[in-house]
Formats: structure tokens, sequence, C-alpha cells
């Protein structure tokens, strides 16, 4: 088994951070044998490489050369102020390495689709606000792999996450924490159940005060599905806890090149977005709403495929440009899980994606295959706690990005960075002007964006972002 523990936060590079050594310093002998214990336990060598006593109070040999390589110190082989300071700082309990690596013999999950489970929850923190963490942990991984992590209850899920305090767990082997500052977190490899246990005496926020428990997290799942350490201080798997916009926190190439030497890069599904072919849909008599009804909303537009859909209730509305008759049906024919209505949706034509948002959760799906690993919540695209829903949502194929609607505020979407652009939320009366209500849907449709509001359907012109008309939402149905 090796575990991971991570170190308190140095502010900056470890050789700028570290205090400048003085002429007049002495290395002491509970230093001496500090470093010793320290460099035995991490930079393991031979008995003729190990540390030993000088005559001017400094240790030499290769295992501190190592060390002070691997931090990217000055290597001399001394015990100076700046590596000292290193070896007194906590830190993780299993030894470094030079570059990325898996654990011995290259331990990996042997399927794709993982499950994990929250044992209980530090009173530190919102449990809505853990469990935000913990997702946006694991789509780190999923984005770049073809594994998909799905939340359930119980003691059966393949990784186990928990919090404790010194003595935590009866498992086997499983190293006690450390109190305050110390040992942050520990994970087991895959051969060794995945376990991801947090210590409970540290101070775990969803900010930069305190220690950021999606930011712990995410780099304790990358131990759970069997990465080791990289020397790399901007990677994920950088052994250093530093205190960084957890906004910010991204994956190394690095980071990318070891999971993926594993598990392999995502899987590209070639029938996603095909429709199925259904037999009937509901004839228009039978349908309970009146789709050329002057007092009509809808819950949400988008379009798929080159066809564009419209929501309301529990029904959809299905118009292709090659067909003259509107195909009505039940949104549960398509999607069973979303029986009973949806808020927003959205076709990201890149990624070959539909998004689809109901209350505080979404689901990223091919047409209406829904993946394992959703739903997901909203929140963990970078909304606040505040939002309970979205009203609305369209995709700006051109620039990469998605506007938001809740309320009367709006966000940019940085697709290609996954998170919400600076500066947003904005309010929407403040940039398209003349929208005063809420968004109820959008939809981009030949360089245009469609925005419903009230009665009405406002083109705008994205490019030269002003409005062009003003349209009844039943203009594309040809109602008279």
């Amino acid at each position: 088994m090796k575990c991971f523990l991570l170190m308190i936060a140095l502010c900056g590079a470890f050789s700028s951070a570290l205090p400048i050594v003085s002429k007049t310093e002495q290395v002491t002998e509970e230093d001496i044998q500090l470093a010793k214990t320290y460099l035995d336990s991490h930079y393991p060598d031979s008995e003729a490489n190990r540390v030993i006593r000088s005559t001017d109070n400094n240790i030499v040999g290769n295992q501190l050369r190592q060390m002070q390589e691997f931090f990217q110190l000055e290597v001399t082989g001394n015990l100076d102020s700046r590596t000292l300071a290193v070896i007194k700082a906590p830190r993780c309990g299993i030894p470094d390495i030079g570059e990325y690596k898996t654990f011995p013999l290259s331990p990996k999950w042997s399927k794709k689709n993982l499950t994990y489970s929250i044992q209980n929850y530090t009173p530190d923190m919102a449990q809505d606000d853990v469990d935000e963490a913990i997702e946006r942990a694991w789509k780190l991984w999923s984005d770049v792999t073809p594994l998909t992590f799905t939340r359930i209850s119980g003691d059966s899920a393949d990784i186990q996450i928990s919090f404790g305090s010194r003595e935590h767990s009866n498992i086997p082997l499983d190293p006690s924490f450390d109190g305050p500052g110390g040992k942050l977190a520990h994970a087991f490899s895959p051969a060794d159940g995945g376990y991801a246990h947090f210590d409970e005496d540290e101070n775990w926020t969803k900010h930069t005060i305190g220690i950021n428990l999606f930011h712990v997290a995410a780099h304790e799942f990358g131990h759970a599905l069997g990465l080791d350490h990289s020397n790399i201080q901007e990677a994920l798997m950088f052994p250093i806890y530093n205190a960084v916009d957890p906004t910010k926190v991204r994956l190394h190439q690095d980071d990318i090149n070891g999971i993926q030497s594993l598990y392999g890069p995502p899987e590209e599904d070639d029938n996603q977005l095909t429709f199925p072919i259904l037999p009937t849909n509901i004839p228009a008599e039978e349908c309970s709403i009146d789709i050329c009804d002057p007092n009509l909303t809808f819950d949400s537009v988008t379009t798929l495929q080159g066809e564009m859909l419209f929501f309301k209730d529990s029904l959809m509305w299905r118009m292709n440009p090659e067909k003259i008759d509107i195909e009505q049906y039940h949104i549960s024919t398509f999607w069973p899980a979303l029986e009973g209505g949806i808020d927003a949706a959205y076709e990201d034509e890149d990624k070959k994606t539909l998004y689809i948002f109901k209350g505080q959760k979404y689901w990223a799906m091919g047409a209406n295959v829904i993946p394992p690993g959703f739903p997901r919540n909203i929140h963990t695209l970078g909304f606040p706690k505040r939002i309970k829903k979205i009203d609305a949502t369209v995709y700006d194929r051109r620039r990469k990005r998605t506007l938001f609607f809740s309320g009367d505020q709006y966000w940019r979407y940085d697709e290609t960075k996954r998170s919400v652009v600076n500066g947003y939320p904005r309010k929407i009366a403040t940039d398209f002007s003349g929208i005063s209500s809420p968004v109820d849907a959008a939809f981009h449709h030949n360089g245009h964006f469609y925005l419903f509001s009230g009665s009405n359907q406002y083109e705008f012109d994205g490019k030269h972002k002003r409005f062009n008309s003003i349209k009844k939402r039943t203009f594309w149905f040809g109602c008279k």
C-alpha cells in the first residue's frame, strides 16, 4: 500500500520561498537525526549512499542530493537551512519520484465505470459543498479518460471517501493522521481498495482560506486511480499543497500523460447524437397544448443535428427542415429519466453533445443515450450555491462559449477552459437591453441568438451586440 499525505502550502516556488542560509547557523544533532529519518523514508538508498556526518556540521550523501534535486533546490549535498525547511515541512509519506509514474506494477481499475461513496462529512463545510467539491474533483479525471464516476450509498462503492482524525480506521496498515497542519489526506492505490481519507483536524473549506477540499480531493483521486507523485511544481500530482484559486485548479499535461498511460484518452462514440427512429408521434388532436396559443411560453429550445426542439412541461416538439409536419412527443419517449419536463438545454456541436438541465442537475449525452456518471450538480460548473436552476442556455460555437441565464443575471462559460469567464455574472438588462423579464429559453440559429422572454422572441446579433427584430414566440410554427 502507498498513501498520499499532502504538504502544507509553501508560498511561491520552493527555491525562492525558503530562508537564506546564514554563515552563523549551526545544524543541531536533532536536525541531523530528523534529516536522516526523512531521507531514509522518502529517498531510500543503499547503505553506501546513506547520509553521514561531516566535521562542518553538514550532512553529505546521495539521498540528500536526490531530495534537493526533486524540490529544485541548489544541489549541494549539504544540510543548509533551505533544505532543512523543506524537511521540517509536513509532507507526503511516500517516496518521491523524478517524473510522473504509477505505483509499482502500475495497478489500475479493471473497469471504466467506477462508483464512489461519501461515508461521512466534515462539520467544517455544508454537505452540499462537500458533495460539489468531490464531484468536481472526479470530473477533472473523467474529462481526460474513458472513466466515469457515479456516487452511490453504502459500503459497496469502489472508492470510499471519509473524514477522520488520528487513528481513523480499522483498515490494515492505514497510517494515522497527525493533527492540524501535517498530513492532510491519503489515498490507497487501486490494488489496495482506492480508499480516500481526509484528516478531520484540518480546516476544510471551499475557498483558499484553510484547506480547499476540491483541490486536495482531486490530487487524492489521482492516487486512488493509480498515479504516484510528479516533481513538476505545476502538476496536480506534485506532493505540495499550494493554496491557489480553486477555479484555476487544472490537470497539467504531466497529469494527463500519467492517467492516460493507465486508461487511455476519452473514447469517441461513433453513434453519438443519433436520434432513434420512432414509429409514431402524438397526434395533434391528442396533444394537450396548442402550440399556436399566443400566451404559450416554452421551458427550453435547442438545436440538435440541424433540427429544432421546443420543450414545454412533459412535451417536446421536433422540427426537421426536411419535413413539413411538426412532430410531437412526450419527453420521456426519448429520455425516460427526464419525465415531467426540463428547464434548459443546448447543443455543443463541436463535442457532439446535448446538455439538459433540470433543477440543480444536468446531463451531458449523445441524443437519447445518457452515459454513466450523470446527472451531475450544476454547481460543479462554477455557479454559486444560491442558483437553484438554469432558466435558459445557448452555445456560441464561434467563441466556444455558452451563455447561461438565471433570474435577472447571465454567465458566460468558456467550454475550452471549462470555467466561468471572469467578470460574470452580469445583469441581463445591461447587455440585452429591452428584455426586462427573465429569459425563458434561448437557442442559436443561422448566426443569431434567439431569446424568449414573456410573449416575445428577440433576435440578437451577437457580433454587433444588437437586436435585429422582435417576433412572437410562435413564429417558428407558422401560426397565423
